[in-house]
C-alpha cells in the first residue's frame, strides 16, 4: 500500500511540471502571434484611416485590408508586386522602410524576452524553447496573412516570401532570449578560435586569465563597431537634413504635387518618415564615397553626379545634388567617415589605455591595433547589411536599381575606419602613456626634491638655531662662556630668538629654583629641571607701536579698503596763568584711647634671713 501512495504521489509531482511546462510553452506561443497581430494591427489603422479620410478612395475596405497586410509583409523584406501599372507591364517594389521594419523587431524582441521571465507557479522555459515557441507563434500568424494578401492590389513572390519571412522574427527572438538570459557572450566566443575557454585543470592558471582577457577584447570590439556605425548613420542623417533645409524649394513644391487633400499629404508624410533611415543610409554611402544609383544610368557621389537621374517626385529625394562636378560643400562630406574612425579609436583606447591605469595594464600596441582593426571591420558588416536592406528597384527598366551597392559600401566602410581608427588609437595611447610616464617621474622628482628640501631646512635650523643661542649668550656676558649654562642651553627656541634677547638676559640671574616654585615634583620624587610649559608673553601685543604696525599691514592686503589707525588722544596742556593751589582736605584725626596698663607683676618678697642660733650662754 505504502509503494502504490509513493508511486501515485510521484506520477502526480511529474505530471504537475509537465502540465506546468505545456502551460509556460503555450503562453509563450501566444506572446508570439499577438506580437504579429500587433504588428499588422498598427498598419491596418493607418491604412483604414487613409482610405477613410481620402476624397477619391478606388477601392473598398477590403482592398485597404489587402494594402495593410502586403505592407506588412514588405516591413519583412518580402518584395511587392503592383499588376496594374499604365504599361501594362507588373512593376516591383522592393525598397523596405527600415522605420516600418522597427516596429515588428521591436514586438519579437519584447515577446521573447518576457517569455523567458518565471512566471508564478509555471516552470522557466529554456532558451531554446522560448526561441522556437514564440518565432512559432509570429510565423503561423505570417502564414496566414501571406495567404490573405495574394488577391490585392500589391502581390507577392510566394516562395520568396516564405525564405525572407522566417529572418525577422527569428533573429528579433534570438536577440530578446540573448537579453533575458543575461547577455552571455561565453557561448558565442567560445567558438572563435583563440577565445576558447581553458581546461578544468588550467581553470585557475594563466589559461582562463588569458581567455577572459580575450573575451574582453571581443567585447570591446563590438562596442567600438557598433559606436562607429551609430557614428555613421547619424552623420549621414544629418547630411540629408542640411541638403533638405539647402534644397527646400525643391522638396515642397515635390510635396505639394503628389497630394492636394489634407488626408493625402498626411500619408506623404508618414511615408517620407518611414523612409527617413534609408536616406540616413544613403546619406552614409554617399560620404564613405561610393554614394548611391538613382536607377541605371545614374550615380551620385561626392565627387560629381553622373548620368541623368530617374527621379520621381517625392520630397526625400529632391535632396539629391544637381548633376556635375562637386563643390566643397559635398567635399565636406568626408567629414562623417573620418569622425567614425575617430569614435572607433575612442571607443577602443578608453578600455586598451585608461587614464588612470598603471602601465603595466594597458595593452600593447600590437593588441590595440587589433583590436581597433576588428572593430573597423565590425562596422563595415553593418553599414554593408544596413546598404542591402535600404536600397532596391522601385519600377522596371530605368527604377530597377535603387540605392547604394552593399558592397561598395562595405569596403569603403572598411577602408576609413580601419585607415583612421587603427593610427589614431596608437596616438592616442601613446599619448596617454608618456603622461603617465611623465606623472610618474615628476612625482618621484617631487619626492626626493621633498627629502632633500627637509634636509637642507634641517641643517639651516639647526645652524640658526647653533648661531641664536651664541648671540643671546653674548649678550648675557658678552664672552659666550655662558653657553654652557645648563638652563640656556635647556631654553626652547623661542625663548633663544633675537627679539627676546633682553629677557634671556634677564633669565640669567633668575634661579632655577625660583623658576620651578610652583612645578609639581615629578614620579620619583625629584624636580624637573625647568618648567614643561614655557609661553610666549603678551605684553608686546597691547603696545601702541605693534598695533600700528599690525594695522598698517591689514590695511595694504585690503587694498586700501581699511582706514587709518585711530590717532593717540592728545595729552591735555596745563592752562597759563597763576593757578590757585588746591586746597587739601583735612581729616580729623582719630582719637587714641588710653591703653590699658600693663599689670606689674608684684616683686618677690625677700625671705627672712634666718636668724642665728642663741648662743649656749643664755
Amino acid at each position: 500500500m505504502t509503494q502504490v501512495s509513493e508511486r501515485s504521489t510521484t506520477l502526480s509531482s511529474a505530471s504537475a511540471a509537465e502540465r506546468g511546462r505545456a502551460a509556460a510553452l503555450t503562453a509563450a506561443f501566444l506572446r508570439g502571434a499577438l506580437a504579429a497581430g500587433l504588428g499588422l494591427g498598427t498598419l491596418a489603422v493607418l491604412v483604414i484611416a487613409a482610405w477613410i479620410s481620402s476624397p477619391y478612395s478606388d477601392s473598398g475596405a477590403g482592398g485597404a485590408l489587402h494594402i495593410a497586410a502586403a505592407l506588412w509583409l514588405l516591413a519583412h523584406g518580402a518584395e511587392l508586386v503592383r499588376p496594374d501599372t499604365l504599361s501594362g507591364v507588373p512593376a516591383p517594389i522592393g525598397v523596405v522602410p527600415l522605420l516600418v521594419v522597427a516596429l515588428p523587431v521591436w514586438l519579437v524582441y519584447r515577446s521573447s524576452r518576457d517569455a523567458l521571465e518565471p512566471d508564478a507557479g509555471r516552470p522557466q522555459l529554456t532558451a531554446l524553447g522560448g526561441l522556437c515557441t514564440v518565432a512559432g507563434g509570429y510565423l503561423l500568424v505570417g502564414a496566414a496573412v501571406v495567404v490573405y494578401a495574394r488577391g490585392g492590389p500589391l502581390t507577392t513572390d510566394t516562395l520568396g516570401t516564405a525564405l525572407r519571412l522566417p529572418v525577422v522574427p527569428v533573429l528579433s527572438a534570438a536577440a530578446g532570449v540573448w537579453v533575458a538570459s543575461g547577455r552571455p557572450l561565453r557561448p558565442l566566443l567560445d567558438r572563435l578560435p583563440g577565445l576558447r575557454s581553458p581546461d578544468a585543470g588550467d581553470a585557475e592558471g594563466a589559461g582562463a586569465a588569458v581567455a577572459a582577457g580575450r573575451r574582453r577584447r571581443a567585447v570591446v570590439v563590438m562596442r567600438s563597431a557598433t559606436a562607429g556605425a551609430a557614428v555613421l548613420l547619424g552623420g549621414g542623417l544629418v547630411l540629408v537634413v542640411g541638403s533638405l533645409i539647402w534644397h527646400a524649394d525643391a522638396a515642397q513644391e515635390s510635396f505639394l504635387q503628389l497630394a492636394a487633400a489634407w488626408s493625402g499629404r498626411v500619408a506623404v508624410l508618414l511615408l517620407s518618415l518611414a523612409l527617413l533611415p534609408n536616406a540616413a543610409v544613403w546619406g552614409a554611402s554617399y560620404a564613405l564615397g561610393p554614394g548611391f544609383a538613382l536607377g541605371t544610368s545614374a550615380t551620385v557621389t561626392p565627387l560629381a553626379v553622373t548620368g541623368p537621374a530617374a527621379l520621381p517626385p517625392f520630397p526625400l529625394l529632391a535632396a539629391v545634388p544637381a548633376e556635375g562636378p562637386g563643390m566643397a560643400v559635398t567635399w565636406a562630406a568626408g567629414a562623417v567617415p573620418l569622425l567614425t574612425g575617430l569614435t572607433i579609436a575612442w571607443f577602443t583606447v578608453r578600455v586598451a589605455a585608461p587614464p588612470y591605469a598603471e602601465r603595466d595594464e594597458a595593452w600593447s600596441a600590437r593588441e590595440t591595433a587589433l583590436a581597433t582593426a576588428l572593430a573597423g571591420a565590425g562596422c563595415a558588416v553593418l553599414t554593408a547589411a544596413l546598404a542591402a536592406l535600404a536600397g532596391g528597384p522601385l519600377g522596371t527598366a530605368r527604377l530597377v536599381e535603387f540605392g547604394p551597392v552593399w558592397w561598395l559600401t562595405g569596403v569603403a566602410a572598411l577602408a576609413w575606419t580601419v585607415g583612421i581608427g587603427v593610427p589614431a588609437a596608437l596616438l592616442v595611447r601613446a599619448w596617454r602613456l608618456r603622461e603617465r610616464r611623465a606623472t610618474d617621474e615628476q612625482g618621484e622628482a617631487d619626492e626626493v626634491g621633498d627629502v632633500t628640501e627637509a634636509g637642507k631646512t634641517d641643517e639651516a635650523s639647526e645652524a640658526s638655531e647653533t648661531k641664536e643661542v651664541d648671540e643671546v649668550d653674548e649678550v648675557n656676558d658678552g664672552s659666550g662662556t655662558d653657553s654652557a649654562d645648563p638652563a640656556t642651553a635647556k631654553r626652547p627656541w623661542w625663548r633663544r630668538l633675537p627679539w627676546r634677547r633682553g629677557e634671556a638676559a634677564a633669565e640669567k640671574d633668575v634661579p632655577v629654583e625660583s623658576a620651578n616654585e610652583d612645578v609639581p615634583p615629578t614620579l620619583d620624587g625629584t624636580e624637573p629641571a625647568e618648567a614643561p610649559y614655557d609661553f610666549l608673553p603678551v605684553d608686546d601685543w597691547h603696545d601702541r607701536d605693534t598695533q600700528e604696525a599690525r594695522w598698517a599691514a591689514i590695511k595694504q592686503a585690503s587694498g586700501g579698503l581699511m582706514t587709518d589707525f585711530p590717532p593717540a588722544p592728545p595729552t591735555p596742556e596745563p592752562e597759563s596763568g597763576p593757578q590757585p593751589e588746591p586746597k587739601l582736605a583735612t581729616t580729623p584725626k582719630p582719637k587714641l584711647k588710653p591703653e590699658p596698663e600693663a599689670p606689674t607683676k608684684p616683686e618677690p618678697k625677700p625671705e627672712p634671713k634666718p636668724e642665728p642660733e642663741a648662743k649656749a650662754a643664755d
